[in-house]
């Protein structure tokens, strides 16, 4: 948005302050983002509150849901349908998937429908829009952070150990959230006028969820879908997000980089759609 000074009142000096689109997508005003940045992390903090407020357990429910998860997986992929998960134990190879396909999820879920949820404050005052989608993505690290304090011990307990691609961890959780913020932005797009994508985003997500290498790896992927296979930014961050945490020396750099290109792909597309339609975002929602 650019702001600009109204003519003088006949009162006397009157300083208004006109708010106007501004004419191209990616002239993003970084100097506005920086200006409001304590409302973020103000609805940052309000996210996490309100997420985990009236619980009787709290953050324990970030543990909950991906260990829930893990325990259905080893039971009907892991020992019924015997799906492999090469030389490491099916329960851990479940869990590392699960974590970061979680984060995602939940960034993506929360981020699409964020400007509906929020119609009240979108429709009485006016702040930086991309701060309610960006809110819930950052809101989300949380729980990742309290679910990688068990994968720890849980790595340990099965004789494995972090090793050097532990240091790609951040900048994949990075690219994840930026995945996750980019669609999302899509998405809220289209929510606030056809909220018909409350309905569908959570079928898109579990379709999506088995496009990824997150209850199977990457390698049962035939050879000649492999490229095909790896623009879905999810099945690089995953593999390595799991190379990462059991300590092993394959890290996918080839799958890595077109995951990388992907996710800041939908990155520049969001921004694109998000823009289109932010003008009319109040009228509509």
């Amino acid at each position: 948005m650019s702001f600009s000074p109204a003519a003088h009142h006949p009162g006397g000096p009157r300083h208004v302050t006109i708010i106007e689109p501004l004419q191209r997508w990616w002239r993003i005003d970084w100097s506005e983002l920086w200006a409001n940045r304590e409302l973020l992390f103000y609805l940052v903090w309000r996210d996490i509150k309100v997420r985990y407020k009236q619980t009787a357990l709290g953050f324990i429910w970030a543990l909950v849901q991906p260990l829930s998860a893990v325990v259905v997986f080893s039971v009907f992929f892991g020992r019924l349908a015997r799906i492999p998960s090469g030389d490491m134990p099916y329960p851990l190879f479940a869990y590392t998937g699960t974590l970061l396909w979680q984060f995602f999820a939940r960034s993506l879920n929360e981020a699409s429908t964020s400007l509906a949820a929020n119609e009240r404050l979108l429709t009485k005052v006016y702040f930086p829009r991309l701060f309610l989608p960006a809110s819930v993505v950052l809101a989300a690290v949380v729980d990742l952070f309290v679910a990688l304090v068990l994968a720890v011990p849980f790595v340990i307990y099965y004789g494995y150990a972090p090793g050097w691609s532990v240091l790609l961890i951040p900048p994949v959780v990075f690219l994840v959230m930026l995945t996750a913020f980019g669609i999302g932005l899509i998405f809220s797009s289209f929510d606030v006028r056809y909220r018909d994508v409350r309905y569908v985003l959570p079928f898109i997500i579990q379709v999506w969820m088995f496009a990824s290498p997150v209850v199977y790896p990457s390698a049962l992927v035939p050879e000649r879908w492999r490229s095909l296979f790896a623009l879905n930014p999810m099945a690089g961050f995953i593999e390595v997000f799991r190379s990462g945490l059991v300590g092993s020396y394959h890290v996918p750099w080839s799958m890595l980089i077109v995951s990388c290109v992907a996710a800041v792909s939908f990155c520049v597309l969001g921004l694109f759609v998000f823009h289109g339609t932010e003008r009319r975002i109040a009228d509509v929602v």
